[in-house]
């Protein structure tokens, strides 16, 4: 099984309904025709999920940033699977450094999310990477190795690359201004890479923009971008979507 290259973007807390219907209405006509084993995907606020299914293009797989583990109950705040499903959504997006940083998220309870969403049905991705600290102390693939073990157990393995795939997003390249080299990301993923299996795309997710979007796909480890910022504007997610399909 060969891996798919991947365009995904992460909209975060941007973009409401308006601001969502202006930014595909720039696609309309525009978007480039994703060769066989691409994928665009765009991971938006829970609000602007059903605009965005009534308004992007067919090729651009809509997801949502996060969903909880259990089926419903008291989770105030929460959003379930089975809502999702309802909802006409199909991918989730688990275990963002922001999740972590700001919300608690563990290493376990993002495998809890993934393996449920799994099981459910969804096609998931699934963060993990690094801070500055840990860079800087030569602790990278120590940490990377925490976080992937309870995303690697026999029953999630199952679902590499058909159903789980994972990006990688250094954290202190998050809205810093700052990117990995092509060395230093190849690099890090090489080591994700040798966790999973070898249909397993694997995404770099640390300021992708238009100016640095080829020369990390020219890596042999890297499948695609995890886009913060530059997947906010249609003019920018063009040419990113571009550089995937010409890759």
């Amino acid at each position: 099984m060969s891996r798919r290259k991947i365009l995904a973007g992460n909209w975060k807390m941007n973009h409401g309904l308006q601001e969502t219907k202006a930014f595909f209405s720039v696609l309309e006509g525009k978007l480039p025709t994703p060769k066989a084993g691409c994928e665009f995907q765009l991971y938006l606020p829970y609000l602007s999920l059903a605009t965005g299914l009534s308004e992007a293009p067919q090729s651009i797989k809509i997801g949502a940033q996060n969903a909880h583990w259990e089926m419903k109950g008291a989770f105030t705040g929460e959003i379930s699977g089975p809502m999702l499903k309802e909802a006409g959504i199909d991918h989730v997006l688990v275990g963002h450094s922001e999740r972590r940083q700001y919300f608690g998220e563990t290493d376990d309870t993002v495998a809890k999310r993934a393996l449920s969403l799994l099981k459910q049905g969804f096609q998931v991705l699934a963060c993990i990477g690094e801070t500055r600290a840990e860079r800087e102390s030569g602790q990278t693939n120590k940490v990377l190795e925490k976080q992937l073990t309870p995303l690697c157990t026999t029953e999630l393995q199952a679902y590499f690359g058909k159903a789980l795939n994972f990006a990688y997003e250094p954290v202190w390249a998050i809205g810093t201004g700052l990117t990995a080299t092509p060395e230093q990301a190849q690099e890090a993923h090489a080591y994700v890479r040798s966790r999973v299996s070898a249909s397993t795309s694997i995404l770099y997710g640390g300021s992708v923009t238009p100016a640095n979007f080829a020369s990390l796909l020219s890596c042999k480890d890297i499948d695609g971008g995890l886009v913060g910022g530059a997947s906010l504007k249609s003019e920018d997610w063009l040419k990113l979507a571009q550089i995937l399909v010409n890759s």
